[in-house]
């Protein structure tokens, strides 16, 4: 003779509900901590300011830690190089003006009716402050375990690092002036130039 259970599942001695209860009780309760975290990352959109500061404090904690254990170098080296892939992509544009010539011709304004495009970038200004703090975080926490505390001669790190930095920012700033594009939007400059010759 079967115990009936809700929808035919028969509950003998409370095991086959207790595990569905509790996974059930496990992603509700993610679900409201992911979706509280996610209120938290749109109220802080608009502060920009705050947002850096933070991410400043951030940084010197973990700078502070790695100077005084005098270790995990490279997991900073493994943190400057991503920072380094950030800030390429922050400072790039969503599409590359390369390609697109290829592909499409030159895009630039032909008459001073076209309406003034601002820079869109690949990384926008949110995402690269989000994924930088992100990253620092994960990287101070790594710095509790030993097992990444892999000894290395620093200062090849450090050179090496600086090298890399100083070759990419020469070829992103070359890539600017062929193309001609700043990387920072001031505003609509269109407008201006269009009351000035009084369109």
């Amino acid at each position: 003779m079967e115990s009936g259970g809700v929808n035919g599942v028969t509950d003998i001695g409370g095991g086959g509900t207790g595990v569905d209860i509790s996974s059930s009780f496990v992603s509700e309760w993610t679900l409201s901590v992911s979706q509280r975290y996610q209120h938290l990352l749109d109220k802080s959109t608009p502060h920009v300011l705050r947002r850096w500061i933070s991410f400043g404090g951030i940084a010197i904690i973990y700078l502070i830690r790695v100077y005084f254990i005098e270790g995990f170098y490279i997991i900073s080296y493994g943190l400057g190089i991503y920072i380094l892939n950030l800030l390429i992509a922050f400072l790039s544009p969503q599409v590359d003006p390369e390609i697109q010539e290829l592909v499409d011709g030159p895009t630039l304004p032909t008459r001073g009716s076209d309406e003034f495009r601002p820079f869109v970038r690949r990384l926008p200004e949110f995402k690269f402050w989000y994924s930088i703090t992100k990253a620092f975080c994960i990287a101070f926490v790594m710095t509790f375990f030993s097992v990444f505390d892999v000894p290395v001669f620093w200062p090849i790190l450090l050179f090496y690092w600086i090298m890399l930095f100083f070759l990419t920012m020469k070829r992103q700033i070359l890539h600017m002036i062929k193309y001609k594009y700043v990387p920072f939007s001031l505003g609509k400059q269109g407008f201006k130039l269009q009351s000035s010759i009084g369109l």
